[in-house]
């Protein structure tokens, strides 16, 4: 097919915002498909951490792939978990440590993953902690800030040092509850509930430590009804407001139904398209937290912190229960055509990230690099998960890998800059009915709206310096190539003639493709090395993300 041709505009003298690397971040979740318990900590394997400290059980591997990609800030213990939670349970000997039911996720929690263990584990991989109190007791919230970072000689500081570390902890980051707007939460609040009670949480903690950097809960729906009593009442004490969202797609059911994954019904285009929502709401509620901060009189800057977010694998609840597969995808099940509504579908937890994803996560990066100038921006994100449960690793009994997820992380944090500067692009663009995410209508269907989804996508960073120019392009058209000619403030001729590539999914021919722990590389990122960018022109690969680096002049 020929390719299509695109002009892409770059202007260095319009610099949009600084990109947060807490953008890059991540979440763990206890109880949670693998996440904790079979993923980063593993007693008794010979893959973990040998030792008579909180490092005890902590697999090795698995630390290595983080410590190899750079994890900046980790979320735990949840998500959903948190909201029964009590830390206590988690602190001093494992085996003496109590067992109990699980209310979110069901089964047992037996606790000897804990707050020493999760904080030793950040201290191995070199991450900042940000740890999350379920809001449901402000002195429960004010004694685990005291035993985590008060240097003072208190029963609860004692009990740290006869726990192995004797000097305060310093997480800086703090939530203030998780979702405690729903009825499935222990702990559920209305609107003004959750402003006062939050309200009281953050003034109480900070009186153990005045320089917690604290994240209250915001709302994907109903926003100013939520938004506005919580910052009326908590916003000069608090620092970020939370969002959630999750994209969705039906690959796996498409793929039986005879779709496939090149087929009308394999849901790449639905995917890839995705970020346009997630971009849309997370610009509307930035302005949204600004305005209402301005109507409350609070002058604290605010953040949004985007800490949960994923496209989830869905599939019919008729199918049996997904388990997970020795080689890191899902284990061999008997599967019919589905003929359920789409209602009735569930989470498959264990379903690898696939090449479409990975074209899914980059836009949502490009998203934020977008919004980094905002009054409110997004400087912190956190993806669901880290550790299997469609995380970024995968690991089972024999061994770990990366996903296909994992390389985008490396690729945006350790090959684009921190200062996002103007791009335009003139090209190809399809008009679709783009997904809401996992919103679904009255009728079980997913929500969409009309849109128009350019097939390249750009954002243009400079490194700290200013003498290296990162494009980071994604091409999501399916099959066809995009050729591009680059703009350098104004003329091609400013563009170096050189620049090194970095891409992913060039020459996978499979959107859906996977990697295994016995196929670690099917998606991978590749370094082609430096190459001719001749009067600017490039061509982009179907189904990928490139970034180009050019040494700029002084």
């Amino acid at each position: 097919m020929p390719p299509f041709h695109a002009i892409i505009e770059i202007d260095r003298s319009t610099e949009t915002g600084r990109i947060d690397p807490n953008i890059y971040g991540h979440f763990l979740e206890s109880s949670f498909f693998g996440n904790i318990e079979g993923g980063v900590f593993d007693e008794g394997s010979p893959l973990s951490i040998d030792s008579r400290d909180a490092r005890e059980g902590l697999r090795k591997d698995v630390l290595t792939l983080c410590q190899d990609l750079g994890v900046p800030v980790v979320r735990w213990p949840g998500g959903n978990f948190t909201s029964p939670y009590h830390w206590e349970d988690g602190v001093g000997p494992r085996d003496a440590r109590p067992s109990r039911l699980e209310l979110a996720w069901g089964g047992v929690e037996t606790n000897r993953f804990g707050t020493d263990e999760f904080l030793a584990w950040c201290a191995e991989a070199g991450a900042e902690p940000y740890l999350v109190h379920n809001c449901r007791d402000v002195d429960e919230a004010v004694r685990w800030v005291e035993y985590v970072n008060s240097p003072a000689e208190t029963a609860y500081t004692r009990r740290r040092a006869r726990n192995g570390h004797p000097d305060p902890y310093g997480v800086k980051y703090w939530g203030i509850g998780n979702e405690v707007y729903g009825p499935w939460q222990l702990g559920y609040r209305s609107a003004p509930e959750y402003a006062a009670a939050a309200r009281e949480h953050a003034r109480f903690m900070r009186l153990v430590d005045p320089s917690l950097k604290l994240v209250a809960v915001g709302i994907p729906w109903r926003q100013e009804e939520w938004t506005r009593p919580l910052l009326e009442q908590a916003g000069r004490l608090v620092d970020y407001v939370s969002l959630h969202l999750y994209g969705a797609s039906t690959h796996l059911s498409a793929a039986i139904d005879g779709g496939g994954s090149s087929g009308a019904g394999g849901d790449y285009d639905a995917v890839v398209a995705q970020p346009l929502y997630f971009e849309q709401q997370i610009n509307d509620y930035a302005h949204l937290v600004a305005d209402l901060a301005a109507d409350a009189g609070v002058e604290r800057p605010l953040a949004l912190a985007l800490d949960e977010w994923n496209i989830r694998h869905l599939e019919p609840t008729g199918w049996p229960e997904p388990q997970p597969g020795e080689d890191g995808g899902l284990a061999p099940r008997e599967l019919s055509a589905p003929d359920a509504e789409a209602g009735s579908l569930r989470v498959n937890r264990w379903s690898p990230r696939t090449l479409a994803d990975a074209l899914f996560y980059a836009g949502v990066f490009h998203g934020l690099h977008r919004a980094a100038g905002l009054a409110v921006a997004p400087t912190m994100a956190n993806t669901v998960n880290l550790v299997n449960a469609n995380g970024l690793v995968v690991a089972r009994p024999t061994g770990a890998t990366r996903s296909a997820s994992y390389h985008v992380w490396d690729l945006y944090q350790n090959h684009t800059g921190p200062i996002a500067v103007a791009a335009r692009v003139e090209g190809p663009a399809v008009s679709a009915q783009v997904r809401q995410g996992d919103n679904r209508t009255p009728g079980g269907g997913f929500e969409t709206r009309p849109g128009v989804v350019p097939y390249l996508d750009v954002s243009a960073t400079l490194t700290e310096d200013r003498r290296s120019l990162r494009l980071a392009v994604i091409n999501r058209h399916r099959s066809a190539p995009v050729r591009a000619t680059i703009v350098l403030d104004g003329r091609t001729q400013k563009l170096p003639g050189r620049a090194g590539v970095h891409d992913l999914g060039a020459g996978v021919d499979d959107v859906l493709a996977t990697n295994r722990i016995g196929e670690p590389d099917r998606v991978a990122l590749v370094d082609r090395g430096e190459i001719e960018v001749p009067a600017g022109g490039y061509d982009f690969p179907p189904h990928s993300v490139t970034v180009l680096s050019f040494t700029l002049a002084g």
